[in-house]
């Protein structure tokens, strides 16, 4: 790791140098970021967590900035185009965007409208234009200009084709230009619109996304749910999803850079503006933008699955007491466990309560009995299919020793019932019967059941699985 970067991120972290340089030379050691705020105070000046990781992820965005533009340099001195104020630019650009700004122009191509249009001799006639429209040359009639380039043998058979070629290198070159990025960009970031509308012929399938089918709103106002509904339903092909500013004010923005006077070039030059737009920079500066809102939205979906998680997970357990747990369910039966105070599956049964009235006097009965032959602290009922009715029907019941009756969050117990862990503990057992052991132990410990799943299945966001 490159200590010489501490200044810099001390400067932008607000914390002193030597507490960057130490930091970084605890990760250079390999030591995690837990270890370092724990046990190394120290050394770091007590930083916490957070801080010990915006030093990571700053020292590592550097290093690769850094990585970038020794590759951007030895890439322009090996074509012989490193000039003194190019290599001063490289040398100073403060982040990833601008250094890609500034190689932009110089970047090898594949052969685009442009390069064809160079090939056929017409870059000289697209740089008259370019001046003409800006005022730095006399002004001429643009046909006549362009009768030099005619030249059938390069496929430029009259002065219309040749102005068109010129046009292609005008287009290219002002959209890759360093002061129109810059206007781009801040243009897409704050007067951009995301939208979505539904793919036609998808409006049946992707009838869950119906209120995305004709919705638009400011990109940077846009709730993070939101955008990420809208890549979803992109993603699985239902949804058509654009993040644009109107294309009008911003080609006026690109025009008052490149064109300040009023004569026939400055109408070709305008011409090549819109068309740049259209067909280079705005698909470009489209995709930044959606990353962007895509990154934003998945640190808020991160953000609150987090402190969700962290609330299941620290949920206070009910403790040493023995537990009957029920698994509800309607056509196949609710499936009934009793464990005893260390979580250990006593036995398992099926009821039928919401199979007609003689069922559902059975299932009462057979409760009853069970919970005779083993008295319990409290009982534990997933909240999934037909939770509440089977609350209910167990608050009907005159259960013995008069124990509570609690809803449990019973997400991904089913991930869990089919795991190998599961399937270890109980070889015999069906994955229902796993299941509602699982839905009676996190009753009496949340944190002890829960480790056994993954975060994403534990039910408390709604895209995590999209980050």
């Amino acid at each position: 790791m490159d200590l010489r970067y501490s200044a810099a991120i001390a400067a932008e972290l607000g914390i002193k140098e030597e507490q960057a340089k130490q930091t970084g030379l605890l990760i250079d050691e390999g030591c995690t970021v837990p270890f370092i705020a724990r046990y190394r105070k120290e050394a770091t000046g007590s930083l916490d967590e957070v801080a010990v990781l915006a030093i990571r992820d700053r020292f590592s965005q550097m290093e690769e900035l850094d990585k970038r533009r020794s590759a951007i340099l030895k890439s322009l001195s090996e074509r012989d185009l490193l000039t003194e104020e190019l290599n001063k630019a490289v040398n100073s650009a403060p982040n990833m965007t601008s250094l890609e700004d500034i190689y932009l122009p110089y970047r090898p191509k594949r052969r685009t409208r442009a390069t064809v249009a160079m090939e056929k001799g017409l870059e000289e006639l697209a740089l008259l234009l370019m001046k003409a429209a800006s005022g730095n040359i006399d002004p001429f009639d643009p046909l006549e200009e362009a009768v030099p380039f005619v030249d059938p043998d390069k496929g430029v058979s009259d002065t219309a084709e040749a102005l068109s070629g010129a046009r292609d290198i005008v287009a290219e070159r002002i959209s890759e230009d360093r002061r129109s990025r810059m206007v781009l960009r801040t243009s897409f970031a704050r007067i951009g619109r995301l939208s979505s509308r539904v793919v036609r012929g998808k409006e049946e399938k992707g009838s869950k996304y119906r209120d995305y089918f004709d919705l638009e709103e400011p990109a940077r106002s846009a709730p993070s749910h939101r955008i990420l509904a809208m890549f979803r339903g992109e993603k699985e092909g239902f949804l058509a999803v654009s993040a644009r500013p109107p294309s009008e004010l911003v080609i006026r923005e690109l025009e008052k850079i490149f064109i300040k006077a009023a004569n026939g070039a400055a109408e070709e030059v305008r011409a090549a503006i819109a068309d740049g737009y259209d067909r280079l920079a705005a698909p470009s500066m489209e995709t930044e933008l959606k990353n962007a809102l895509k990154l934003k939205a998945d640190r808020e979906a991160i953000r609150v699955f987090s402190g969700n998680a962290r609330e299941v997970l620290m949920s206070p357990p009910l403790g040493s007491s023995a537990v009957m747990a029920v698994d509800p369910g309607i056509r196949t039966g609710c499936k009934v466990v009793i464990l005893d105070a260390q979580g250990q599956l006593l036995m398992d049964d099926v009821i039928y309560p919401f199979s007609g009235n003689k069922a559902a006097e059975e299932a009462g009965r057979k409760i009853i009995d069970i919970l005779g032959r083993f008295p319990v602290d409290a009982v534990a009922v997933g909240n999934g299919t037909a939770g509440r009715e089977t609350e209910a029907f167990l608050g009907e019941l005159r259960l013995p020793g008069d124990p509570p009756v609690i809803m449990v969050n019973e997400s991904g117990a089913s991930i869990y019932s089919a795991s190998k862990a599961a399937r270890e503990e109980f070889p015999d057992r069906d994955v229902t019967v796993r299941g509602a052991v699982s839905i009676g132990r996190r009753l009496q410990d949340p944190l002890s059941e829960l480790v056994k799943i993954d975060p994403k299945s534990i039910g408390v966001g709604q895209y995590q699985h999209d980050v």
